[in-house]
């Protein structure tokens, strides 16, 4: 199948974009590179820089069968001080997207969504049917793609299925190395855990008063390769008419200190950490659960949170090499 990845040239794309060659698919990647980086997109697939609105139309019309879309802005804090930039590249670069691929009569899209569109939730474990109220315009802007799918489904017979997931991590190992975080700023915690380890200097967080075991805040995490099987069984689940919606957890959790332990023990360098007051808006809990993607497409996370800071240091590493 020729599969077009938005944003392949990203963390989580250029993952899914190499997975997919592996699975044997013709991939085109198209990305404007503005947060992406062109040595990320993996041995095999095709490059095209440009944006969804520029180019999205022809890249579609040359043969291609199915998109995977992880072309969007990200940046919690960024969306907030720049609202319109989000709504401008998420929904309006979306929606330039799904009329082109109405246009040539493409109707299968996986969306790279968020679970930033269920806010605060009231519950430590979101579900599907949890109240979406994002807090922030990046999940507006993603809550409001989903509705869009939703409405291209049910009126031009689209079949979507979007992906909603808290924290990704760890690297993908290809052919001419690995595949791993690079964002500027970073803001997840795994990388700039390894970051301070290179650099020899503290790690900072923030609070630890919660009511957790140790005081930390709990966050799900999942193995960025794992994530990338999910949307490959995605893309093999769209049905026509329907928009599917599953989010993507581990099913437990793990604390900030926990996560720095781990990090400690894979890199064998003693890591130290001050601790800053609580940010606001920070719920103690936030977990996913995957009941229904379990279920329904049998998917699972497989790789623990030692695989996902091993990998992520082995990529810290090579970058440090060169």
């Amino acid at each position: 199948m020729r599969v077009l990845v938005t944003g392949g040239a990203g963390y989580i794309g250029s993952v899914v974009a190499a997975q997919l060659v592996a699975a044997g698919h013709d991939v085109v990647v198209l990305d404007d590179l503005s947060t992406g980086h062109a040595d990320a997109v993996p041995p095999g697939a095709t490059f095209v820089k440009g944006t969804l609105r520029d180019c999205a139309a022809e890249v579609l019309a040359d043969g291609v069968e199915a998109v995977l879309h992880f072309a969007a802005k990200s940046l919690v804090g960024e969306s907030v001080a720049d609202p319109a930039k989000y709504w401008s590249n998420n929904l309006g670069g979306t929606v330039a997207l799904l009329e082109a691929m109405r246009e040539i009569r493409i109707r299968t899209i996986v969306f790279s969504s968020t679970a930033a569109v269920y806010g605060e939730p009231e519950g430590p474990t979101v579900q599907e049917t949890d109240p979406t109220r994002p807090t922030s315009p990046y999940g507006a802007s993603k809550l409001a793609v989903d509705t869009t799918l939703t409405e291209f489904s049910r009126l031009y017979g689209f079949g979507a299925i979007s992906l909603r997931y808290f924290n990704v991590a760890g690297a993908h190992a290809v052919s001419n190395g690995w595949l791993g975080e690079r964002h500027n700023p970073e803001t997840h915690l795994i990388p700039n855990v390894l970051a301070a380890a290179t650099e020899g200097r503290p790690v900072r967080i923030f609070g630890a008063d919660y009511p957790t075991p140790d005081g930390t805040c709990i966050r799900d995490y999942i193995h960025v390769t794992d994530l990338a099987d999910a949307h490959l069984r995605a893309l093999d689940a769209c049905r026509t008419g329907q928009h599917r919606i599953f989010n993507l957890g581990n099913g437990a959790g793990f604390s900030v200190r926990e996560v720095i332990e781990v990090c400690r023990s894979v890199t064998g360098k003693e890591i130290e950490v001050e601790t800053g007051p609580r940010r606001a808006g920070d719920p103690a809990v936030l977990v996913a659960s995957s009941a229904k993607i379990q279920s329904e497409l049998g998917w699972r996370a497989e790789r623990d949170l030692r695989a996902m800071a091993a990998d992520a240091w082995s990529f810290t590493q090579a970058r440090s090499s060169r």
